[in-house]
């Protein structure tokens, strides 16, 4: 699964990383300890442009009947998703990308559980695959959320859990969040675990179970890092 993740770059970087973005994102700063239910970074393409925005991270169907369903679907297995009735249409046409510099995944050690970070090794952004849809209150407002996918564990996860966000390749970014590109076998191409060479694992302070602790010390090492 994907239940926290980090996303400590500028929008400067952001902007500069994904392609000419247009954005409606006033002011971004670092975040050290991303939560479900917060409203995250994320991208979509608006059928001429890519665009960089927020979303609410846990997703809403338009034809939900309360939009507390959001709590329980923060992520989508890739395995079902053209087959469930919450994602079959929004794999087709409504895909975007969280872009993330780590994510957290607790490892069961004989003293508890330990927070672990994971990161591309060249400790670049990276863009975790997701869908969004847009529900309509009573009175016409619109909330508009999302979920991400997640895919069997790699090597390097296996120890830590058993399942992963989907990483995308660099070169599938834009295809992912091209509506019009249709090509299922393809796009479920896309949703395989990310190689397991170009990541690393490395263990952080308990400190990050709060979702209020949203500081710099969430990503630091610990002293008795020995994680290859």
């Amino acid at each position: 699964m994907c239940g926290r993740y980090t996303i400590t770059v500028s929008i400067e970087e952001l902007m500069l990383r994904y392609w000419n973005l247009d954005t409606a994102i006033p002011f971004h700063h670092p975040k050290y300890n991303v939560a479900p239910g917060q409203m995250v970074t994320a991208i979509i393409h608006d059928g001429k442009k890519n665009r960089l925005g927020e979303l609410k991270w846990g997703l809403v169907p338009s034809w939900a009947d309360d939009p507390k369903m959001g709590g329980k679907l923060l992520n989508a297995r890739s395995e079902t998703v053209w087959d469930k009735p919450a994602f079959k249409k929004l794999i087709q046409r409504k895909r975007c990308i969280l872009p993330a510099d780590g994510f957290y995944e607790w490892r069961k050690d004989a003293a508890g559980k330990q927070p672990m970070r994971i990161v591309l090794r060249n400790s670049s952004l990276f863009s975790m695959a997701g869908l969004y849809d847009t529900w309509l209150y009573p009175d016409g407002q619109k909330l508009s959320t999302c979920t991400i996918l997640t895919t069997d564990a790699n090597e390097l996860m296996e120890p830590i859990h058993h399942r992963m966000p989907v990483i995308l390749k660099q070169e599938d970014e834009q295809a992912w969040l091209d509506r019009t590109f249709q090509d299922r076998e393809r796009l479920s191409q896309m949703l395989m675990p990310f190689s397991a060479d170009e990541l690393r694992a490395y263990p952080v302070t308990t400190d990050v179970g709060r979702v209020s602790f949203d500081e710099p010390a969430c990503i630091e090492p610990l002293a008795d890092d020995s994680t290859p």
